[in-house]
């Protein structure tokens, strides 16, 4: 799909690029690539969103120091500039365009302290997800943010979109294990937000706020992370068929009624199956429609698992557990591929809609309204604990535009989750692709308040310009 990344700055000004990019390389020697080969595929993340044009330049920083310098050319210039991790986002908050700085932080990916004794990390924001768990494992601790991607996916990135994952059931998302953050202002400045302490409430939260910002109010230089320990004993791990998607939503509500509560509780819906059955050689279609694969963890995971076991079968379900490592771990992976999978079947559209926990069966029946009445093809996984569904849209790899009929159909659930009481995005973000349906959720007060603080940040406009709010 084709879409312009570049926005207009609340005040307007004539980039001086020429100058900007005289001044990067002049103050940045070896970290600052031209090169039109390394430049293009920076113009994409993995949502497929396409920015318009290549990108001026990119700049690899290795240091705070770094990063600042090219703020302070950027706020100079009048050159909007988009910082990226990894590329795996997934609503193209990410995708660098026509006369842009794209600002990388990969390379600053080292651990910088360590506590034990106060259970948390600070880490630069290049450094992996699942690469920090394995440096974790060795003190007794891990980090409990869990997104599919987490081994291609920045902490970062991870903070900057507010990631979610398979554990958010239970272990909540990003901004529950943010303590503390050092930012970068587009004007070069540094502030400190946030503590290393576990309460903190002097003035007002611009740690929370900076998570999930996508960019757009300053770079994250340095994440100061609470830790927990490693989870100790058995892990049961329950697969579950039904013979049709809303029969398992509602099971899957019946489990968050019953007062237990699950680390990991996904849903598969038939097409979803199918797909990670083909793409992974795990067999799970031939056995349902449906399909719930929970995890209980902690002291008392096996009689919560028990529990659920009896709510999951009084609601119709062919249910099986293992407390097997190997057999779970198989079953875990199948569904952290589920993306690739989906991948493997065209062109996908993946969106992120959230909703109350017992409103998955009316989400996912509209889902299977809309596509039959659109004639759209919609396969859907979620993460079911926390009432977060990613309908995914399949079309044809000769389209090289999301197809009208496919947002058209978009529309109608974003419409609906919100009507219902949920919300436009649980963990991508906004970025490119829901910019449009942001004002309907917020309502117009609170979207110009929003932008009003996007303004104080961002006076000239040039942190991910287009990103999140239409300009």
């Amino acid at each position: 799909m084709t879409v312009d990344a570049a926005g207009t700055p609340d005040s307007p000004r004539t980039p001086d690029l020429a100058r900007a990019l005289e001044a990067l390389s002049r103050e940045l020697p070896g970290r600052v690539v031209t090169d039109p080969e390394a430049l293009e595929p920076l113009r994409v993340d993995r949502s497929g969103v396409v920015a318009a044009g290549v990108p001026l330049v990119l700049v690899e920083a290795e240091s705070v120091e770094d990063v600042q310098a090219a703020c302070r050319v950027a706020s100079e210039f009048g050159v909007p500039i988009v910082t990226r991790g990894a590329g795996t986002g997934l609503a193209g908050g990410g995708a660098g365009g026509e006369g842009e700085i794209v600002l990388s932080t990969l390379r600053m990916n080292r651990v910088l302290e360590i506590s034990p004794a106060n259970q948390l990390a600070v880490v630069q924001p290049g450094i992996l997800n699942g690469a920090l768990n394995e440096q974790l494992e060795g003190h007794g601790f891990w980090w409990a943010p869990d997104p599919a991607s987490k081994h291609i996916s920045t902490v970062g990135g991870n903070i900057a979109t507010n990631a979610g994952g398979l554990l958010c059931a239970k272990y909540g998302v990003t901004r529950e294990a943010v303590l503390g953050l050092k930012v970068v202002l587009i004007d070069g400045s540094v502030i400190e937000v946030g503590h290393r302490t576990v309460k903190g409430v002097t003035g007002l939260d611009l740690c929370a706020l900076m998570v999930g910002s996508e960019g757009t109010l300053g770079v994250i230089v340095e994440c100061t992370l609470k830790l927990r320990p490693l989870v100790a004993g058995v892990v049961p791990t329950i697969g579950a068929y039904f013979t049709d998607v809303r029969r398992a939503a509602r099971a899957s509500a019946a489990v968050t009624a019953s007062g237990i509560q699950p680390a990991i509780m996904e849903l598969m819906d038939k097409g979803v199956l199918a797909a990670v059955s083909a793409y992974t050689g795990v067999d799970l279609a031939s056995h349902g429609d449906s399909y719930l694969l929970i995890q209980t963890d902690g002291a008392n995971a096996v009689a919560e698992a028990e529990g659920i076991v009896e709510v999951l079968r009084a609601n119709g379900g062919t249910v099986e557990m293992t407390t097997d490592p190997q057999s779970a771990l198989t079953l875990v992976d199948v569904r952290r591929q589920a993306y690739a999978a989906k991948e493997a079947l065209g062109n996908v559209l993946v969106e992120d809609v959230s909703v109350p926990r017992d409103r998955l069966p009316d989400m996912f029946a509209k889902i299977d309204e809309v596509a039959a009445r659109t004639r759209t093809t919609i396969v859907t996984v979620a993460h079911a604990g926390d009432g977060n569904l990613h309908p995914t849209f399949i079309y044809d790899r000769a389209e090289t535009v999301v197809p009208r009929a496919v947002w058209d159909a978009a529309d109608e659930l974003f419409t609906y989750a919100i009507s219902i009481g949920g919300t436009l995005t649980g963990e991508h973000g906004v970025g490119l692709l829901k910019r449009q349906w942001l004002g309907e959720e917020l309502g117009e007060r609170q979207y110009e308040l929003q932008r009003g603080i996007k303004r104080l940040f961002d006076p000239q406009g040039l942190l991910n310009p287009g990103k999140v709010f239409a300009e």
